[in-house]
């Protein structure tokens, strides 16, 4: 119905546009697609809040540091992982390659958050469930308890270093082509060592 024209007209009042709350998690997803699309170089508090729409400040309420954000990453990759089989004590060896392949696999599924974990202790709730299940396989196998706290702490960075790797080849934008080209120029170079002074060097490259 029109208004009469006596009557003064009223302007609509402007829709006020209501923030999503910042929370934890919500910094911890903006922080993963900064991850997966810049790498984890460019994961800063800035670069976050910008994601967000925000100001660094206001991620200081919930998360203390760079520090602790990385192991938000990593806590967040743990939860991915996933052991559905019980340990079985005939089957440790097994058992434990599997819960290395899983980790692997998960920390593929997050490109540069291998990087966000080497050197940093997890203290993450699932990370240490994983933490927990390679003692728990280690301990299963009848490996001695000092063996079973260095492997605990190596086996981790193992897959993690492989996993680092793979995101810096990743990152260097070589073909196919470019990376035979490499390993048949590094076998060329590895076959002209002296043989007497790198003979396993020299067995260990040929096929």
């Amino acid at each position: 119905m029109s208004q009469p024209p006596w009557q003064p007209i009223t302007p609509a009042k402007p829709v006020r546009q209501v923030k999503e709350p910042l929370t934890r998690d919500r910094i911890v997803d903006a922080a993963m697609r900064v991850l997966t699309q810049s790498g984890y170089e460019a994961v800063s508090m800035r670069k976050v809040a910008s994601e967000l729409g925000t100001g660094p400040a206001s991620l200081y309420a919930h998360v203390a540091n760079k520090r602790e954000l990385d192991q938000l990453l990593v806590e967040r990759t743990a939860e991915q992982m996933v052991f559905d089989d019980p340990i079985d004590p005939a089957r440790w060896q097994q058992q434990l390659k599997a819960t290395m392949r899983e980790m692997l696999r998960a920390m593929r599924a997050n490109p540069g958050v291998a990087r966000a974990a080497i050197g940093a202790v997890p203290v993450g709730e699932r990370a240490l469930r994983t933490t927990e299940r390679i003692l728990t396989l280690l301990k299963a196998g009848n490996v001695p308890d000092q063996a079973a706290a260095w492997a605990v702490d190596l086996i981790p960075l193992y897959v993690t270093a492989v996993a680092f790797e793979e995101t810096v080849q990743s990152a260097s934008d070589w073909t196919p082509e470019d990376v035979e080209r490499f390993v048949s120029n590094l076998r060329t170079y590895f076959g002209a060592l002296p043989a007497d002074s790198f003979k396993h060097t020299d067995a260990a490259h040929r096929p």
